[in-house]
């Protein structure tokens, strides 16, 4: 061809980075397997060639001055359309590459394939393929760095953290680690996730390495996840409407019923106790409700479990939905984990909890509290204040504090609606008494449900164990039974709800005896007391771990 009728040609880009027909100048390179087209007026199409590749007629193109690669401008006569303008390549074809080279020490970076060729005359690299090792994923738990692996490939959520719709906390707890588990366990719209998990995906692991860490069971974990493939196939995790439909009914009929009590027989101290324990009622099923659906076990899409949600533990309760899930997610996502799992927060201000951290508070001559005498005033401090003095004023500074202006306004209408309803019949004073004496009776019934599957089971740090591991060393059950069922939302089965926490609560004793057989044969304890035996265990296990701290502070 004539070097006088030179001319550009734009081939289609890598599809992930320019849509078919369009080209990137960040990038630089040209698709080898894109068809040229035709040149304009049946001219011949100019040719972008390295430093001192040949040209017909001899000889070879100079570099323009102060190319190193030879990847630079190449001059047309004017005549000639405009050239394609190129940009030198850093660690790799595409800006984002560059960007991760930059952040990644050379020690450290990982492998590439080998480049392919464009064709004969004009090689080029080909897009590369990260693969990356568990130590290196393991480095990136910081605060700067954050990556994670699900399902072998690797993802860096370094940015997108704060972005999580589940919160930034929960991911975060998986940096640096296998995250396939709780991924499967948390979502129930996997492949509308995995859509937005393609601009995060920067390498997988390499071939030569396993799909878990050295800390976990690769054959606990292959027939885990061979068992929740049946539980989906027997349809387990499809939730009845009409259960679901007939709780909320019944919560409704009795938050009626608690103002017909007074309106009907008066407001002297017999009917107000009664509409208390009845209002009580309504708030601890309401929470058991909103549980459901702040766990997607309800409706098969995000958008009517999220709506339903905000309307019972918004309206029904007069609490965030936002902060429930702030909370609660990071409990499943590493439950018992000390500086993970929010639940335990009061370990070490309040509480010695554990016999392993205990003991560690022991060394440290360390004594916020006299823990050895924290299973006697858990009684003052625990069931009775943790809602009316602790829960009731943080929801309002947590949705004021982080401008969820949309919680905050289905908040008010629970006390919109309590003050219509009861100041006519109470007054302003009255109806004060009645709300905090309806929080603390409901105090008492959150706290003892939700404690008795956690407190006395194993507390430590994040050890990142698999995922059955982890969930059966923090959850205990407590026996099935009509009134056990209702007393804690289906919450005795807490092991099952752990394992699979999207999972409708009405289906949990179905699934129980195929978990006691994956625990059998591995050995894990699967664990189901009483009701009043769980109760106790919470004050037993208080006083161990008194007695622990108190003789490592003393005798270590």
């Amino acid at each position: 061809m004539a070097a006088s009728t030179l001319r550009s040609v734009c081939r289609d880009c890598d599809p992930a980075h320019g849509a078919p027909g369009s080209h990137s100048r960040e990038s630089g390179k040209l698709n080898p397997e894109a068809n040229p087209p035709p040149s304009p007026r049946g001219s011949a199409p100019a040719l972008i060639l390295p430093r001192g590749a040949p040209r017909e007629g001899g000889g070879s193109l100079p570099a323009p001055r102060g190319s190193t690669n030879g990847s630079a401008r190449i001059r047309a006569p004017r005549s000639a359309p405009r050239v394609l303008k190129t940009r030198r390549a850093q660690a790799g074809p595409f800006p984002e590459h560059a960007k991760l080279a930059r952040a990644t020490p050379p020690a450290r970076s990982a492998r590439l394939i080998a480049p392919s060729q464009m064709d004969s005359e004009t090689p080029t690299q080909a897009p590369t393929q990260r693969y990356f090792t568990w130590d290196e994923v393991a480095q990136r738990s910081g605060h700067e760095e954050r990556w994670l692996v699900i399902d072998r490939k690797v993802y860096n959520i370094s940015e997108f953290h704060r972005r999580h719709p589940g919160g930034s906390r929960v991911i975060s707890h998986y940096a640096g680690q296998d995250a396939t588990d709780p991924f499967m366990a948390f979502h129930i719209n996997k492949g509308l996730v995995r859509k937005y998990m393609n601009s995060l995906l920067i390498g997988e692991l390499s071939p030569e390495q396993p799909s878990f860490e050295p800390t976990k069971n690769k054959e606990l974990i292959d027939e885990f996840r061979e068992l929740r493939a049946t539980v989906e196939r027997m349809g387990l995790m499809k939730a009845n409407h009409v259960f679901f439909l007939l709780h909320l009914l019944h919560i409704l009929l009795l938050d009626v019923a608690a103002w017909l009590t007074l309106w009907v027989f008066g407001t002297s101290l017999v009917p107000f106790l009664l509409c208390a324990v009845l209002l009580s009622t309504v708030q601890a099923q309401a929470g058991w409700l909103q549980h459901d659906f702040g766990h997607l076990s309800v409706f098969s899409t995000s958008t009517w479990n999220h709506l339903l949600h905000h309307f019972v533990i918004g309206h029904l309760k007069g609490a965030p939905a936002s902060w429930w899930n702030h909370m609660h997610f990071q409990h499943h996502a590493k439950p018992n984990c000390f500086g993970k799992d929010p639940d335990i927060n009061m370990h070490p201000l309040f509480f010695a909890l554990g016999k392993i951290l205990s003991v560690e508070l022991g060394k440290r001559k360390k004594k916020y509290m006299p823990y050895n005498h924290q299973h006697k005033y858990f009684f003052l401090i625990g069931p009775p204040a943790l809602l009316p003095l602790y829960f009731q004023w943080y929801i309002f500074y947590f949705a004021i504090h982080r401008k969820k202006w949309v919680d905050l306004a289905w908040m008010i209408t629970f006390y919109v609606r309590l003050f219509l309803t009861y100041q006519p019949l109470l007054g302003l004073k009255g109806i004060l008494g009645l709300f905090f004496v309806v929080r603390f009776l409901e105090s008492h019934w959150f706290v003892w449900v939700t404690q008795m599957n956690h407190i006395p089971m194993h507390i430590d740090r994040d050890r990142n164990m698999d995922w059955v591991s982890i969930q059966l060393h923090a959850t205990c059950n407590v026996h099935k039974s009509a009134f056990n069922d209702w007393f804690s939302g289906h919450l005795n089965f807490q092991i099952e709800h752990h394992l699979f926490p999207t999972m409708p609560r009405h289906n949990y004793h179905k699934v129980a005896p195929l978990v006691q057989s994956l625990c059998a044969k591995y050995g894990i304890e699967y664990q189901s007391k009483p009701l009043l035996s769980a109760f106790a265990d919470i004050v037993y296990s208080l006083k161990e771990s008194g007695q622990l701290w108190l003789d490592a502070y003393l005798h270590q």
